[in-house]
């Protein structure tokens, strides 16, 4: 299993590839995360794992730094279940090299539904 950390690497381990699977996390995995690395085993081949803590999924109140990060640990589960073929594991400046600013004002009804219900305003931001 390979783990790499920029687009161009994962592109070229995944050159000529047409049944990709992709199972996306932030990390710090669990059995329900390696459970999905199997399922999509079912899907696709190879099987690639992204793990990366996405600031755009904190809301404003929410702690983005105290997210654990568990790269090792994670790495070695993967490695472990022999599912996984590449972990792509970018750092933030790899997935977002330009600042990025963006505004969703979703109706009032769904903004508090779901997700919303529990994260006032994470809709809006």
């Amino acid at each position: 299993m390979k783990v790499v950390h920029t687009i161009q690497d994962l592109r070229d381990h995944l050159s000529g590839q047409t049944r990709i699977a992709f199972v996306p996390t932030m990390g710090n995995l669990h059995e329900g995360h390696l459970a999905l690395m199997r399922m999509a085993r079912q899907y696709g081949d190879p099987v690639v794992a992204s793990i990366f803590v996405n600031p755009l999924q904190f809301g404003p109140n929410e702690d983005f730094d105290q997210y654990p990060r568990t790269l090792d640990d994670d790495v070695a589960k993967l490695e472990a279940g022999r599912d996984v073929y590449v972990v792509f594991a970018p750092s933030v400046k790899e997935m977002y090299p330009e600042p990025q600013s963006f505004r969703v004002q979703p109706p009032d009804d769904l903004g508090s539904m779901l997700e919303g219900e529990f994260r006032p305003g994470f809709l809006r931001e």
